[in-house]
């Protein structure tokens, strides 16, 4: 056929005089609209749209109606889901295949529905037709044209598809037709159908051409986004390809030639790096070259070569033999402790003296020290400063709570998932094998169905036996004689007498208002403004006194963590204060100190007087403390002795002796005989919800006892400590530095302390017993003539 007869079959299907009916049949279309200029295939299910097809053949018309319903389903269409304007088209062929129709439709014209003759299948309308007329040519129109062709042609090389439409499109209709090529271009694309639909209802020209051209654009920069991302994947992969076919030939070639690695070599040699410099022990280097050739024989897919692979890891991870040089300058260990902590002058000099031992021997070893105090009074930062007053790297972990042995020793490696024990998990972090150890919480260490954890301590912390310290998981013996092992703990009661036997214990008692002062103004506050990001001066000034009301009336407690959180809480309302405009420095001062930390926790009047109360002194995990101990007469109706205060077993003997001795001399003392003969006498020690217990308050309840029947109250300004036996004999307690403190703190200058604990007293450091008058008591008379 040759093209003037292309061009007269166009002519006929596309000629505006050409009569359509007035009335037409609707066939619906769910994804997209259809355009004049389009040639489309649409299925259709039989069942539903055969009455429309048999209603266009009994009309005898080749023309139906498809209109965009929006994605309505086409068994739940009605007649409100159809758009107002759609394409009137031309059947070209229908076929049946089993239950659907096969129509080829051809775009004819516009038309606009007027009116609905039938709103239930098949669905009949009214319409009015748009023909498309010749428009005047314009030089807007022929700039148009020229825009969406290039666009088309910018198209074609993006996506070979936009090709196959056009050689459709060009053997309807030539690009001279402004109006089809527009509906052409937008049909094009894979705009949102709404925005096709916009197209298709837009009838006049101009403007459908320019929104066309919108639509290309866009279209244009997604094909060449789409581009871009296959070429650069495609480039990758060819790169991948590249790369794998490149190593391939390198391992070739290195096996030809005889240089060639596997995996498993490279592990090899990997882990007989790790000895170099190493001192093995015989039984070390013995295991390692039988495990080395072992692994070179597994298959590296057995779980066998796991395993050992992972047993070498450790193995040659642990530094043998390597040791970090000591530096034994004692003017700079001092330095080091002055820097970090703020009195501790006792403890300071004990470091002090076991460096000045090691440097005397050459090397510091075979000493486990044991640092015993209340929180907060810097025993794990010690170990961190005697770390680095030696020069040696530092480890700590906590045995609070821990149960398992299995974290000391290690376990056996027919555990899956088995590992060394902490002491060799230490040296291969430090990778030296003389680090400083410190074990936190020694005295809180517990037992339990998978072993008990101290007892596996014993031959960790003895000097005797370390030396072949022998580790579950590892199997051979490891040397840690040359550790520096620092244990911290509260109290000593909890730790096992064996294992203590094996450590020497420093005591670190509890702080002076004037040392906290000290500590937070050169520690603590800096810390505290560096954590919130203020300057150290110019924006935040805490006078002195409010300082010192600080560490009275808010962190009385031996310790200074208390006093640090007060800090913190002071320095966190100050950034507020600042971030709310106020000016700068945020000052505070007593005054206002309430502010920032609300009513004091603590008075001065917190004490208690009269008759048949005694101020006791006594020793407590968290420091020294006082203890108000109150006796009273509930009733005469009989004769007891009654205890209350939550007191442990120690205390109750106590009370017991007390009373007996009290009773057994109270003649002696000037106490009426009468007086016990029907007297319910209760002893109360206040705060009743904290557990006591102690050898320290015998002469202290005795002496409540004795104000109780004299009927006469005991000087205030007083406080003792000592333990009362039935002959009357004052006998000596422990924690004499801790009381002497807690007396101090509360203002308490008149002592009475055991004769046997002078010698502690006069240990004590003259900035602790200043202003401080002790009496020395060995039996209880002497108590009794400083009472009154």
């Amino acid at each position: 056929m040759n093209d003037n007869v292309v061009e007269n079959v166009v002519n006929e299907l596309a000629r505006p005089e050409d009569v359509l009916p007035g009335v037409l049949h609707l066939l619906p279309l769910e994804k997209k609209p259809f355009f004049p200029a389009q040639v489309l295939p649409l299925v259709l299910d039989v069942r539903r749209w055969s009455k429309t097809l048999k209603a266009i053949h009994k009309a005898d018309q080749s023309a139906v109606g498809v209109v965009f319903t929006d994605g309505v389903k086409p068994e739940a269409i009605e007649s409100k889901d159809f758009r107002s304007v759609g394409t009137v088209c031309k059947i070209h062929h229908i076929e049946q295949q089993e239950d659907q129709y096969h129509v080829v439709l051809a775009g004819l014209q516009r038309f606009e529905i007027t009116n609905w003759v039938s709103e239930k299948r098949p669905f009949t309308v009214q319409v009015r037709y748009f023909p498309e007329l010749s428009p005047a040519e314009s030089t807007e129109i022929k700039a148009y044209t020229t825009a969406i062709v290039n666009i088309i042609k910018e198209l074609l090389p993006l996506n070979p598809m936009y090709g196959e439409e056009l050689k459709m499109f060009l053997n309807y209709f030539r690009t001279g037709e402004p109006a089809r090529l527009a509906d052409f271009g937008a049909s094009l694309t894979t705009a949102d159908a709404v925005e096709m639909q916009e197209i298709l209802e837009t009838i006049e020209l101009l403007p459908r051409m320019e929104k066309t051209l919108v639509l290309l654009q866009k279209e244009v920069e997604v094909a060449k986004a789409q581009t871009e991302i296959r070429a650069h994947i495609e480039g990758e992969i060819t790169q991948h390809q590249r790369e794998m076919f490149l190593r391939e030939q390198l391992k070739f070639i290195q096996k030809e030639l005889g240089i060639s690695k596997d995996d498993r070599e490279s592990e090899v040699e990997t882990f007989r790096g790790r000895l170099e410099g190493c001192v093995l022990p015989e039984q070390a280097q013995s295991r390692i070259d039988e495990e080395l050739d072992k692994l070179s024989m597994l298959e590296r897919g057995s779980p066998e070569y796991g395993v050992t692979r992972n047993y070498l890891d450790w193995l040659t991870s642990v530094p043998w033999g390597k040791h970090s040089k000591d530096s034994l300058v004692l003017k700079n260990a001092a330095v080091i402790l002055d820097r970090d902590h703020e009195g501790l002058d006792e403890v300071k000099q004990r470091i002090l003296e076991f460096i000045g031992a090691g440097k005397m021997k050459g090397k510091v070893a075979g000493s486990i020290m044991l640092l015993v105090g209340p929180p907060g009074v810097g025993k794990t930062s010690l170990g961190r400063s005697v770390a680095d007053a030696l020069g040696r790297e530092f480890f700590r972990f906590s045995l609070g709570g821990m149960r398992d042995e299995a974290e000391i020793k290690g376990h056996r490696r027919t555990y899956i998932g088995a590992m060394p024990g902490k002491f060799v998990q230490a040296l291969r972090e430090c990778k030296t094998a003389n680090p400083v150890i410190m074990l936190d919480e020694i005295d809180k260490i517990g037992d339990s169905f998978r072993g008990d954890p101290a007892s596996a301590l014993l031959e960790v912390l003895d000097p005797e036996q370390n030396k072949d310290f022998l580790d579950h998981y590892l199997d051979v013996r490891v040397d840690l004689s040359n550790v520096l092992f620092i244990c911290t703990a509260n109290q000593l009661d909890t730790i096992p007498a064996p294992l203590l036997d094996r450590m020497e214990s420093i005591r670190l008692s509890g702080y002076l208002a004037a040392e906290k002062i000290v500590i937070a103004r050169k520690h603590l506050l800096p810390r505290q403004l560096q954590r919130v990001g203020l300057k150290k001066r110019g924006q935040l000034r805490i006078d002195t006194l409010a300082m010192r009301k600080i560490v009275e009336r808010y962190a009385r407690e031996a310790g200074v963590r208390r006093l640090e959180k007060m800090l913190g809480t002071i320095t966190r309302k100050a950034v507020m204060r600042l971030l709310k405009k106020n000016k700068a420095p945020i000052h505070v001062t007593v005054k206002n100190l309430e502010q920032y930390l609300g009513k004091p926790i603590f008075n001065d009047e917190d004490r208690i007087a009269g008759v048949g109360v005694v101020t006791g002194l006594a020793w407590t995990a968290m420091g020294g403390t006082t203890l108000d101990i109150e006796a009273t007469r509930s009733h005469s109706f009989n004769r007891g002795f009654k205890l209350t205060g939550q007191l442990g077993d120690v205390m109750k003997e106590s009370a017991e002796i007390a009373y007996s001795y009290v009773l057994g001399n109270a003649e002696q003392f000037g106490i009426d005989q009468t007086f016990f003969k029907n007297a319910m006498i209760h002893l109360h020690v206040p705060a009743g919800a904290t557990p006591k217990d102690g050898p320290s308050a015998g002469i202290t309840m005795a002496c409540a006892l004795i104000s109780l029947a004299k009927g006469r109250a005991i000087k205030k300004s007083i406080a003792m400590t000592g333990e009362i036996s039935l002959t009357g004999q004052v006998l000596p307690v422990g924690g004499i530095k801790e009381k002497v403190i807690a007396a101090r703190r509360m203002k308490i200058r008149n002592l009475i302390l055991p004769e046997a604990n002078r010698g502690d007293y006069e240990d004590l450091p003259d900035y602790i017993t200043k202003g401080i008058k002790a009496n020395f008591v060995s039996r209880y008379p002497d108590v009794v003539a400083h009472l009154f």
